[in-house]
C-alpha cells in the first residue's frame, strides 16, 4: 500500500433491504487530499461518504485507516468529522458555543478551548460573532461554523455532505473557495459529495465519478473533462455532443456522414463507438471551408459566450463561441484531431 494512502476502501459492497447498492468499491484516498465523490442521485456516493465516516456497516470489503482494518469501529472513535447538508446547530447555543461544544464533550480546559475557538472563527472568518445567535446567521455563516465546530478537534478526515445545496448560486461559489482554503491551510483530508459538477471541477485534487454504486472513473479535474472514459462521464461532466460513429481502424473515424482523423487506437475495426466532441471545441468556419456544414436553429446568450445549436444532417450539434452566426444561416464545422474522443460503446443497463 501507497505510505501516502490514509483511507482504503477494499471491494466494499452495501446491501439494503435484499438490493445491492453498492458494488465492489476500490478506493484509495491520500493523506491531505481534496476528493471528490460525483455522480447523480442514488449513485452511492454519499452511503461511500457513511462507510468511511462509520455510520454504514459495509455487507463485504474491508475499511482500512492509516494501514488499520476500521470495520467495527464506531464513528466517535474514528479521527472523522461529518458536515452535513443540514448542519444540525444547536439553535439554543450561540456561535461560540456551538464551535466550542466537542471540546467541551472531550474535557478540554478552558484556557484551550477559549485559544482553539479563538482560532476556528478566525479561520472560518467569523470573528466578532462570537455572542450571535445561530438564527440569526444566514446560511453561508451557518455553514462556516458547523465547518469550524467539525474541524475543531482537529479531525484528521473532513467529510462533507453536499454541504453547499442549501446556499444560492453566488454564497455556493465564495464557499468553494472558502473550504478549498481552510483544506489546504489545516493540511487534512477532505472527502465532498456533490452532483455539481462545477464543484467537483473548481475544488478537488481528485474526483471519483460515480453511477449505479460503481466507480466509473477517477482523476484529476483535468484528466475526468479532457479524457472522459465513457459517454456518461462526459455528459455528465461539463456539457458534450455525443454521436454514433464507426472506427475503421486506428486513427480513423466515422462520423456525420464523413470520415475523421482522430488519435484514438486500439478499437476494433468497424467498431461501432460513441463519438463525443466538447462545445468549445468546434470550430465554426465559411460553410465552403467547413469539414461538415449545418443550419443555425438557435443562439442564446450565456455571458461569457454564446451557445449555438446547429442542425446537420439531422445531429444538433451544441457550439460554443464568442461570435454569434445569424439563426438560419449556413455555417462550416471544423474540428481538431486532438478534440475528438472516441469511446467504447456503454453496454445498455
Amino acid at each position: 500500500m501507497n505510505e501516502n494512502v490514509l483511507i482504503s476502501l477494499r471491494n466494499v459492497a452495501v446491501d439494503f433491504d435484499g438490493e445491492r447498492i453498492l458494488h465492489n468499491i476500490d478506493l484509495d484516498i491520500n493523506d491531505k487530499e481534496f476528493v471528490t465523490l460525483l455522480g447523480p442521485s442514488g449513485c452511492g456516493k454519499t452511503t461511500t461518504l457513511r462507510i468511511i465516516g462509520g455510520f454504514v456497516e459495509p455487507t463485504e470489503g474491508d475499511v482500512f485507516f492509516d494501514g488499520a482494518r476500521i470495520n467495527d469501529l464506531p464513528p466517535y472513535k474514528r479521527q472523522v468529522n461529518t458536515v452535513f447538508q443540514r448542519y444540525a446547530l444547536f439553535p439554543h447555543l450561540n456561535v461560540y458555543e456551538n464551535i466550542e461544544f466537542g471540546l467541551k464533550l472531550n474535557k478540554v480546559d478552558e484556557k484551550e478551548r477559549r485559544t482553539r475557538v479563538k482560532e476556528m472563527l478566525e479561520m472560518v472568518n467569523l470573528k466578532g460573532f462570537e455572542h450571535r445567535s445561530i438564527n440569526r446567521l444566514s446560511g453561508g455563516q451557518q455553514q462556516r461554523v458547523a465547518i469550524a465546530r467539525a474541524l475543531i478537534n482537529h479531525p484528521r478526515v473532513l467529510l462533507l455532505d453536499e454541504p453547499l445545496g442549501a446556499l444560492d448560486l453566488k454564497l455556493r461559489k465564495e464557499m468553494q473557495v472558502e473550504l478549498k482554503r481552510i483544506q489546504q491551510s489545516l493540511e487534512i483530508t477532505f472527502i465532498y459529495v456533490t452532483h455539481d459538477q462545477e464543484e467537483a471541477l473548481t475544488m478537488s485534487d481528485r474526483v471519483v465519478v460515480m453511477k449505479d454504486g460503481v466507480i466509473l472513473q477517477q482523476g484529476t479535474p483535468q484528466d475526468i473533462y479532457n479524457e472522459p472514459a465513457n459517454a456518461f462521464v462526459a455528459d455528465f461532466i461539463g456539457e458534450s455532443n455525443i454521436v454514433d460513429g464507426i472506427m475503421h481502424r486506428d486513427f480513423l473515424v466515422e462520423f456525420a456522414g464523413r470520415e475523421f482523423d482522430c488519435v484514438d487506437k486500439g478499437f476494433g475495426l468497424n467498431e461501432q463507438v460513441d463519438v463525443v466532441i466538447r462545445p468549445e471545441d468546434i470550430k465554426v468556419v465559411p460553410s465552403i471551408s467547413g469539414q461538415f456544414s449545418g443550419v443555425v436553429e438557435s443562439v442564446t446568450f450565456k455571458g461569457v459566450h454564446y451557445e449555438m445549436i446547429v442542425d446537420s444532417c439531422g445531429i444538433k450539434w451544441m457550439i460554443h463561441s464568442t461570435h454569434a452566426e445569424e439563426v438560419g444561416s449556413l455555417v462550416g464545422m471544423c474540428v481538431e484531431p486532438n478534440d475528438i474522443h472516441i469511446m467504447h460503446k456503454m453496454e445498455e443497463e
